[in-house]
């Protein structure tokens, strides 16, 4: 009784566009894998779409008001439960990163200070090749999907398409352990991005509602066993992992709005707001308690804000130019890093291909190459004179601070070794203090540039945790007080507001964010006076930016392979109808169903959706009923929800067997399979009524139809299957079904190869190649 039918294109009366072919019956050939992480995983879409069944308008009917106030209740107290978790982990990574790096420098610095060079480097090197080592095996063999920093995999997420394993539990013990070590370890790597990963995997399992397979549930949860509603936890846990890392909770909702959510709406903005408050107001308690000296070396770095300049910051017309050339180096710097990243990227994936034991060879190899030039590099540095008005002690002797002494005789300093020998948040620190124009040379500051902008590419693909936000804020600083200096007393600014105004157009032309970035920049800063400079740059490094190539982040999930749907639809997609893109074959169910065809064809396709086509004597003609997924079947045969063909049974007898919750979303463990499922040939003749588990109400769309407009509609609703029904009613109920694939610009392309020339000629002509520029 199954179905098979191959998909139309249309009749002839429909518009007609002489480039295209009129029959296309092949199968989508786009990928269905990603690198997630480090790992190459099958991948899924999401369904945010309320599959309006029988079994769901029947749980819907008995819902009362107790069972809304819990919906509601928790709601708000899984809110406040992220920011919770979010914010302690956030404060322990900091604690741990400045105790562990902060112990490696002060032994580094004991022995330098006894003139032990060779000792000293043979410590640090080999305290951060064990760091690294340790991330790296870790990530490679518990859990390849916390490599990286985690960002791409979530913005996927929340765009609809699912990767297995992105929320484990799994992966959230290996992101901070190994986010842990890799920062301590001396890479060039930042640890906001997989803060926002992390905060994720909080939301995520919190919504998941326990674990069956560890009799660990909680029946208030079960609202939550849905797509949309864990959607909306994983934003509020983004959201909050950016204000745990910088403690910008403005800044963090507004990064969750600006990058990282596709639909937003008042009521999710104010529970994002909510849960990085909380993030907020638990950090600055466990600060307060830092400042009193009982977290060890950890209270004068990690989260405290840099103060970069107090009073009134007073600029006039005459420093608009070098501020509007920052953000046009920004914007050409920003996109070259991006442009050499992803080179970089995709010749690490081809390493990483050969397994486990190239991935942790290169990541040691980074780390030994990094330790070199930070212990090197310092010594061709000459030593300067310890200024007689210096803010604090001079040299200084410890972990950190502006004036380290390095190799240099009492009462100097080596003024690269302040930057590059220390901590990220450190060198962030010294950068963007006040009052020091005098205390860094041109020399030193464009040999850290440099430095930090290669570093920070060729670390960030190791597999390790390890994200992209702090090493450009470092090295945008750099850049910035680099130009600070050669303009010297010609501009009112100080070094350090420069530094400040590198970082913000560095990030502008790498990662193409203004509203978010210019409230974090000022949260971190805690000084409003810098507003109108910082959206000045942001807006200009953006502008400039966007006409060579994305942001960092859509290169990154490009490269990966991630099927991400942009806001937008291609210009050539409005010559094409639906119907010149939907392939076949289809597979189609009846209403009442025989056993061994829906094994059959469970086993032979890994489609998740499957149209329901009810037939004389059901119906007059043959009439397109719903769709129902691959998992409720399962499900269904799983329960053995079957009957005899000379039974008098209807649907609503096998409804009473089922409830809600077992066909409720899974969490990040495997659901069942059809392979799992045994029958013997008594229940592979019986019959299936698939009425009340099918979604009646699909969205459709007819054959005709612009390419753009179901495209936008398939984005903007949030499906995983969009119906195709004929134009003229006598033929076919339905046409064939739309998923995520077959928008994909790759797919489409391939069905009309004669579209990639005009789709060339007009990118050319809005992005200039990168070899016209570098």
């Amino acid at each position: 009784m199954a179905t098979t039918t191959m998909n139309a294109n249309g009749d002839q009366d429909s518009v007609i566009v002489p480039l295209l072919s009129v029959q296309r019956t092949t199968p989508n050939s786009t990928s269905q894998v990603a690198i997630v992480g480090s790992k190459v995983c099958p991948i899924e879409s999401l369904d945010y779409e309320i599959f309006e069944n029988e079994l769901f308008r029947q749980d819907w009917r008995v819902c009362g008001k107790v069972q809304v106030f819990q919906y509601i209740f928790m709601k708000w107290l899984l809110c406040f439960l992220i920011g919770l978790i979010v914010s302690l982990i956030g404060f322990c990574n900091n604690l741990a990163v400045e105790n562990i790096a902060g112990t490696k420098f002060v032994v580094t610095s004991n022995m330098m200070l006894e003139s032990r060079y060779g000792m000293a480097f043979f410590v640090f090197a080999t305290s951060n090749f064990v760091l690294t080592l340790f991330a790296a095996i870790i990530t490679a063999f518990i859990s390849p999907t916390a490599a990286g920093s985690g960002i791409p995999e979530v913005k996927a997420y929340l765009n609809g398409v699912d990767a297995p394993g992105i929320f484990s539990l799994r992966t959230l013990v290996v992101k901070i352990i190994g986010s842990i070590s890799a920062v301590s370890s001396s890479l060039l790597v930042g640890k906001a991005g997989p803060m926002v990963h992390t905060g994720a995997c909080v939301a995520s399992l919190l919504g998941q509602g326990g674990s069956r397979k560890y009799k660990l549930t909680c029946k208030w949860l079960r609202f939550f066993k849905n797509d949309r509603d864990r959607r909306d936890l994983v934003t509020c846990g983004a959201a909050a992992g950016i204000a745990a890392a910088f403690r910008a909770p403005v800044g963090g909702v507004l990064f969750a709005l600006e990058e990282m959510a596709t639909w937003w709406r008042g009521a999710l903005l104010w529970r994002a707001f909510f849960t990085t408050a909380i993030v907020a107001i638990v950090l600055r308690a466990f600060i307060d308690l830092c400042l009193s000296g009982k977290c060890g070396l950890f209270g004068t770095g990690g989260l405290i804000m840099f103060d970069v300049y107090s009073e009134n910051v007073s600029y006039h017309v005459g420093d608009l130019p070098p501020v509007l050339a920052l953000g046009v180096i920004g914007g050409i710097l920003g996109s070259f890093y991006n442009f050499l990243l992803d080179k970089v990227l995709r010749v690490y994936n081809l390493i990483n291909e050969k397994g486990i034991a190239y991935k942790i060879f290169l990541a040691c190899l980074i780390s030994i190459f990094t330790s070199c030039l930070l212990f090197g590099l310092p010594w061709l540095a000459s030593c300067r004179p310890c200024p007689a008005d210096a803010s604090e002690a001079c040299p200084t002797i410890g972990r950190s601070g502006n004036y380290k002494k390095f190799q240099c005789p009492p009462g100097y300093y080596n003024d690269l070794a302040s930057l590059i020998f220390n901590t990220n948040d450190d060198a962030i620190r010294n950068l963007f203090s006040k009052d020091t124009n005098a205390e860094f040379q041109h020399s030193s500051m464009l040999i850290f540039f440099v430095t930090c902008f290669f570093l920070s590419i060729f670390s960030y693909g190791v597999v390790a945790p390890a994200g992209l936000f702090v090493p450009v804020i470092v090295t945008g600083a750099s850049y910035g007080r680099f130009v600070g200096m050669l303009v010297g007393p010609h501009s009112n600014l100080n070094h350090g507001l420069y530094a400040v105004l590198g970082a913000a157009s560095l990030l502008g032309g790498s990662m193409r964010m203004t509203v978010s970035l210019c409230v974090i920049i000022l949260e971190l800063t805690n000084n409003l006076l810098l507003l109108p400079l910082i959206m000045l740059v942001l807006f200009v490094s953006k502008t400039v930016a966007d006409a060579f190539n994305g942001n960092i982040y859509d290169l990154i999930m490009k490269a990966k392979g991630f099927p991400y749907l942009e806001g937008h639809a291609e210009p050539y997609m409005r010559q094409l109808t639906v119907s010149d893109i939907v392939t076949g074959p289809l597979q189609l169910f009846h209403g009442i169903e025989k056993v061994s065809n829906i094994v059959h064809v469970l086993r032979t396709t890994k489609h998740n959706g499957f149209p329901v086509l009810d037939e004389p004597p059901l119906s007059e003609s043959p009439v397109l009923f719903g769709i129902i997924l691959r998992a409720h079947l399962i499900t269904l045969l799983k329960k053995k929800a079957f009957f005899f063909p000379t039974t008098d049974r209807t649907g609503m007898d096998a409804l009473k067997q089922f409830s809600a919750t077992d066909f409720a979303k899974r969490g990040s463990g495997n659901g069942d399979k059809i392979e799992d499922i045994e029958l013997n040939e008594e229940e592979m003749d019986m019959l299936i009524d698939l009425h009340p588990f099918t979604n009646a109400s699909p969205y459709t769309v007819v054959e005709t139809m612009s390419l753009a407009k179901a495209r936008i509609l398939f984005r903007e609703v949030g499906l995983r299957h969009l119906l195709v029904i004929p134009k003229i009613s006598s033929r076919s109920p339905v046409v064939g079904i739309l998923t995520r694939h077959d928008f994909m610009p790759e797919h489409i392309l391939s069905l009309h190869p004669l579209l990639v020339k005009s789709r060339w000629k007009r990118l050319r002509f809005r992005f200039p190649p990168m070899s016209k520029f570098f």
